[in-house]
Formats: structure tokens, C-alpha cells, sequence
């Protein structure tokens, strides 16, 4: 498929797994615009990786309403004039909640969600990267930063779980899925550029991308 025909791409996958740097390099190879979540704004997340039990529903209704925020800013311009690559899928927001809410906190923040998710648009194609945790773990302790330091092996696992259960069962966009563990597209052109003919070359709705395969 023609490039010019995906007007607004979604990058999606675990912390770690690299989908803001993808959505960086697809936006400036495409001339697109980015939609990037800035997660160093939210005020609660590194309380949240120390005590997820207090600080889950603050950092999950901060995250709600940023992402609500970028969208609206998107469709009061001129709805994608210009291409769009965002490192976020709105419709995916509720895994978070359904992971490190309680009920009563989950039933407050589905009413939220439920109210501003018509308001979404609908990607024209969705690449998810997935990783083993394992391998996740590694990339956070290699990136260092302050903020992911609070993060445990249990969450990681439990949070791949979910992605994974989520888009086995996504089905309101073309899915790409790419096994990110071998493939390097920000720091491989070759990675990159295989990346690029194989979102060219899909046909289905649902397809899966793996390096040497």
C-alpha cells in the first residue's frame, strides 16, 4: 500500500520497546507531523513506580487527559493536513486501568474515558513492536533514566501480558505486528528500510513482521 493513503499511523508497544523513536524516524522519513506523549510531565508517574497502589489512579487520569489533549489540538487544525505518526493509541488506555486500578477507582475512570473516547480518530494503520520482557528489562536499565528506575520485573511482565491479550483482539485498525527483540530501525537503515517495504507490502488487515523471516 502507498504510503500517501496512511494519513495518521499509530506506534504502540511496552515502555522500553522503542515506539517513540520509531514514530520519530517513520514522521521524519514520511514529513509528518509527531503526536508524542511527554510521560516527564506527568507529575505522579515516578511516585507511581515506587507506590502503584496510591499513585495509579492520579497517573492514569493525568495520562487520559494529555493524550485527550494532543488529539484535540490534532482534529481542531486541519484534520491531517499534513501525515500524522503518534507514539500512543487511545483506544489501549484502558489496559493500563484494568492493570493497577481497583474497582471503585476502574469504575471512576471508565466513566471518564467512556466521555472523551468518541472523540478519537481512528488510525489508518496501527505497528505494535513487542519484546520479552526480558529484553525490556534490559533496555531500561541501558536508558538509565530516573523516572523508570522504580520499575519492577512483576509490572514488566504482567504489562507485556496485557499488550499482548489487547492486540490479539485489536481489530478497528490495519494491524502491523513487529517482533522488535533483532530489529533496529533507529540506529539499522537496512532495519529500517525493511521495516518501510514491509508496511508497503501489506494487503490484510492483521500482519506480522519478524527480522529474518
Amino acid at each position: 500500500m502507498d504510503f500517501s493513503s496512511y494519513k495518521y499511523i499509530v506506534v504502540e508497544g511496552p515502555i522500553g520497546v522503542g515506539k517513540t523513536s520509531l514514530a520519530r524516524r517513520l514522521a521524519e522519513n514520511l514529513s509528518a507531523q509527531t503526536l508524542l506523549e511527554v510521560p516527564e510531565e506527568n507529575p505522579f508517574l515516578e511516585k507511581f513506580y515506587r507506590d502503584s497502589a496510591r499513585y495509579a489512579l492520579p497517573a492514569q487520569m493525568f495520562f487520559l487527559f494529555q493524550r485527550m489533549n494532543l488529539l484535540r489540538d490534532l482534529t481542531q487544525t486541519d484534520l491531517f493536513k499534513q501525515p500524522v505518526v503518534a507514539d500512543f493509541l487511545l483506544d489501549k488506555d484502558p489496559l493500563f486501568a484494568a492493570l493497577t486500578l481497583g474497582d471503585d477507582e476502574l469504575k471512576l475512570y471508565r466513566q471518564m474515558y467512556d466521555h472523551v473516547r468518541p472523540q478519537a480518530p481512528k488510525p489508518d494503520l496501527v505497528i505494535y513492536l513487542q519484546a520479552e520482557p526480558e529484553v525490556l528489562i534490559e533496555r531500561l536499565k541501558k536508558r538509565g533514566l530516573t523516572m523508570e528506575i522504580g520499575i519492577s520485573e512483576p509490572y514488566l511482565h504482567r504489562l507485556c501480558e496485557s499488550y499482548s491479550r489487547f492486540f490479539y483482539h485489536y481489530d478497528a485498525a490495519p494491524l502491523l505486528i513487529v517482533n522488535a527483540e533483532n530489529l533496529n530501525p533507529i540506529a539499522r537503515d537496512d532495519d529500517f528500510n525493511l521495516l518501510l517495504k514491509r508496511i508497503r507490502d501489506m494487503r490484510g488487515k492483521r500482519e506480522f513482521f519478524k527480522l529474518g523471516e
